[in-house]
């Protein structure tokens, strides 16, 4: 020291002796104003360094023990002059000796001994201070670091814990050749206080982390990965940043990195996909340098690779940048260890975990290509549960995944399990493997799925796979499969056409949902453009005849719950006209499904949908002009016998729908007069039967039925045959219905119009005379309407034998009995007499 130097040190100790014997006063002002003029004379004169660093010496200890001082001022006030002193003296390491251990004391204990948040601050502060002027002359001291920095990393208050941590990375950097030994003990304070509240103290953890890992043993990359993978999914985007930077450092620089490969990889690489533009480019960055040390590192194992593997793959996706060589080997030489890690964490019941895994998986394939061919099996698995997910992220971020897998795995290989899985698929969730299915033939090149469409159609059409299952989901998967297929191969497609139909018909005809029809119909169209077919009525004249050899081949074992009864509804329905061009495959299925014995609903159905067909026939199945050819068979083999009462509401209900039937084959113009005339007397006695059921609905459908045979046959029939109708018609006038009655005297009105020159009256007056007595009798009925319907049958009955009802209206007028209606009717009467007589 120089001489000046060494005077002035002196001096200034001189002035000191008194304020540092004050220092051990009892009086708390006094104390304070000795430490306060302490700091006066030395820090705030601004002595040179080396008078500092003399004074310092003598000012130490005494300082230190004010670290303990009751009054807090003063505690302040001694680690403000410390903590200058440390910054100004040349050789701040001469007091480390008294102050580590002091500091250890105060700070590093297991309870805090210092209550004041802003000293614990202020002394951190200074340990941070000291170990960037230190340096290496802190290592004889790590212990007492290492219990100060556990102590302070857990603090209560988040700026002590913040600092902590800086001072921990500036130690770590300080002491690297000691710091291994103790740097497992700062991982689980470090671990507890990484999901702090505050994100600039989550921020500030990890990187105090990251500097703990890269200069400690790095054993424990395990303990830390999960904490790390937590905060991928942090709301604050300057967190996710520092896991970036973290990783990406470790990948680079940790000594031990190759063995933990497996463990970094997909904790960086989930950030590639993050929300935020300027962490998803520094991941990219640090990913790509990554990249290229590996294969600095590795030249000469991936050498072959280098020189030839550069090109990508001819169906790569074009909206994708491909990685280098160095960062797909990176994860394809890791794959097996991380395809398990995702499938566990994809399931995870966290949804942001779930979705994160989920974009990582698409990070990975486009890594890996072909070679996720030898991981198929287990992606396929995780892919399935995790499109049953609720939530929608996830389940289009694992169908992007899929997608990759159509592009990078051949059709031969993934259709070999993937086809065996729709077929025999989960229990729980069977629409999963169709889901999957779909998204991987979307990302399938047409050149390259081509030869394996008809594998893939047929499947699709299969039985069990089509017909099995009638959740709206599992239908709409297997649309997808299909609108993939008509997507990606377009006018390819005619070799599938019949399959592509079958499906397309069974989806409509087990939808219950008017969209996913609308969705259906709207495939058929684009079925028919691929085959430049104008209408699906145009698709179904292709296929019909293998449609019904398709129906055809289980209707024996229809019944209520058989898919192809609602099949031959959608096939005679959308094929219009069409279906007349098939009437015999048709009437072959009709015969054998609507016998007697077969199931009652299943019949009803097949009924119901023969009314509308046949109230239409001129544009459905007598569009050809060829149902007239079966219309008999199909009224005595098939009608007829549903006709034929037995016993049971079910019964009753298939007799309705038969008559509904029978009057929609009369009145459609399906079935020629000479044909009704020739089967009447197997018609009648049923449908006169029918007049009489439980089921009002029925018994008005056999009277329309018995108005639509008169109206066709009436002329024509025998008198024996008319007569056996009207006592039929009779009863229905005292019906419970109104509207029964009504159509009961309609057809009674046809009856008599009906009557030709073959029914002479005379020989039939006794059936007139009491058609027109119990006719008479009605005009007497409380309804008016039902009065001016009877009068009009009465009218034309008049026509039949005028004189006979002269005398019976007479009789009944004399009786007194709806005298008005009598005198209309007699005047009518009348009237016809004259005119008789005129004549």
């Amino acid at each position: 020291m120089a001489a000046g130097d060494e005077h002035a040190s002196s001096e200034v100790l001189r002035g000191l002796t008194r304020h540092l014997n004050c220092l051990n006063e009892d009086n708390k002002a006094t104390r304070k104003r000795a430490i306060e003029q302490i700091k006066k004379e030395t820090i705030d004169k601004n002595l040179s360094s080396g008078v500092l660093q003399e004074v310092f010496t003598v000012l130490l200890k005494p300082l230190l023990k004010c670290l303990s001082d009751p009054m807090e001022r003063c505690r302040e006030t001694a680690i403000t002059i410390l903590s200058e002193f440390i910054r100004c003296v040349p050789k701040p390491e001469e007091s480390l000796p008294y102050l580590m251990p002091c500091l250890a004391q105060r700070f590093g204990e297991k309870d805090i001994v210092e209550p004041a948040e802003e000293l614990r601050l202020s002394a951190l502060e200074m340990l941070t201070l000291t170990v960037e002027v230190c340096g290496k002359h802190l290592a004889p001291y790590l212990n007492d670091m290492i219990n100060i920095l556990q102590r302070s990393i857990i603090d209560p208050f988040p700026d002590v814990k913040r600092e902590s941590c800086k001072c921990t990375i500036q130690f770590a950097k300080s002491v690297p050749e000691h710091f291994h030994m103790q740097a497992e003990s700062l991982v689980q304070p470090l671990m507890q206080t990484i999901s702090h509240q505050h994100s600039r103290v989550r921020v500030s953890v990890i990187e105090a982390t990251g500097a703990v890992i890269q200069y400690g043993t790095g054993k424990n990359v395990n303990d830390v990965a999960s904490h790390l993978a937590q905060r991928l999914f942090d709301d604050s985007p300057q967190v996710r940043k520092a896991i970036t930077v973290v990783v990406g450092h470790w990948l680079l620089h940790l000594r031990d990195r190759y063995s933990y490969f497996h463990t970094l990889i997909p904790l960086f690489l989930t950030n590639i996909s993050d929300d935020i533009p300027e962490i998803k480019l520094l991941a990219s960055d640090l990913w790509c340098q990554v990249g290229a040390q590996w294969e600095k590192e590795n030249e000469e194992d991936i050498k072959d690779k280098m020189d030839f593997l550069l090109t990508p793959p001819t169906f790569y996706p074009s909206e994708v940048t491909r990685p280098g060589l160095g960062c797909r080997e990176l994860v394809v030489r890791n794959l097996s260890r991380l395809v398990p890690a995702i499938a566990h964490d994809v399931t995870d019941w966290l949804v942001a975990t779930r979705v994160r895994t989920a974009q990582l998986l698409s990070v990975l394939l486009l890594h890996a290509e072909d070679h996720c061919t030898q991981h198929l099996q287990p992606l396929l698995a995780m892919l399935y549960r995790a499109c049953t997910d609720t939530e929608k992220d996830v389940v289009n971020n694992c169908l992007a995944a899929a997608k990759l897998l159509g592009i990078f795995v051949p059709p031969a290989v993934f259709l070999r399990l993937m086809l065996d899985h729709v077929t025999s698929p989960y229990s729980s969730h069977p629409w999963a493997p169709l889901m999957v299915l779909a998204a991987v033939l979307r990302g399938c090149p047409k050149p390259v799925l081509k030869p394996h469409l008809e594998e893939v159609a047929n499947t699709l059409a299969r039985q069990d796979v089509c017909q099995e299952y009638t959740q709206v989901m599992y239908l709409e998967q297997l649309l997808a499969c299909v609108e993939v297929l008509l997507d990606q191969c377009d006018s390819e497609c005619r070799c599938i056409s019949q399959q592509l139909l079958k499906v397309l018909v069974t989806i409509q005809s087990l939808s219950t949902e008017p969209q996913l029809t609308e969705k259906a119909m709207d495939s058929l169209h684009v079925l028919c453009k691929v085959q430049s077919l104008d209408s699906p009525e145009q698709l179904y004249r292709v296929h019909m005849e293998q449609l019904m050899g398709w129906l055809s081949a289980s209707v024996n074992s229809w019944s209520s719950y058989s898919p192809e009864r609602l099949q031959l509804h959608v096939i005679v329905t959308q094929s219009g006209p069409v279906i007349g061009e098939f009437v015999s495959h048709l009437m072959q299925i009709l015969l054998k499904c609507l016998q007697p014995e077969k199931d009652p609903e299943m019949k009803m159905s097949v009924l119901t949908m023969l009314a509308k067909l046949l109230l239409e026939a001129p544009r459905t199945l007598d569009s050809q002009g060829h149902f007239q050819e079966h219309s008999e068979k199909f009224l005595c083999d098939i009608l007829l016998p549903n006709l034929v009462w037995r016993a049971g509401r079910t019964a009753a209900a298939v007799r309705t729908a038969a008559i509904s039937c029978l009057l929609a084959l009369l009145h459609g113009g399906a079935i020629t007069p000479a044909q009704v005339l020739y089967a009447e007397e197997k018609l009648s006695p049923p449908l006169l039967s029918a007049l009489e059921e439980d089921s009002q609905m029925a018994r008005l459908l056999a009277c329309r039925a018995v108005s639509a045979q008169i109206k066709l046959v009436g002329p024509s029939l025998p008198p024996e045959a008319l007569n056996k109708i009207y006592p039929e018609l009779l009863k229905r006038l005292d019906d419970s219905g109104e509207e029964v009655r009504a159509v009961a005297l309609e057809a009674l009105g046809l009856w008599f119009s009906s009557l030709s020159k073959e029914y002479s009256p005379e020989l039939c007056a006794g059936h007139l005379q009491f058609i027109f007595q119990q006719l008479l009798l009605h005009l007497d009925d409380p309804d008016s309407a039902v009065q001016d319907q009877v009068l009009e049958v009465l009218k034309k009955g008049s026509s039949v034998h005028l004189s006979l009802l002269k005398t019976e209206t007479e009789a009944v007028r004399d009786k007194q009995r709806c005298p008005v209606y009598c005198d209309r009717l007699l005047e009518h009467i009348l009237s016809l007499t004259a005119q008789q007589s005129t004549k």
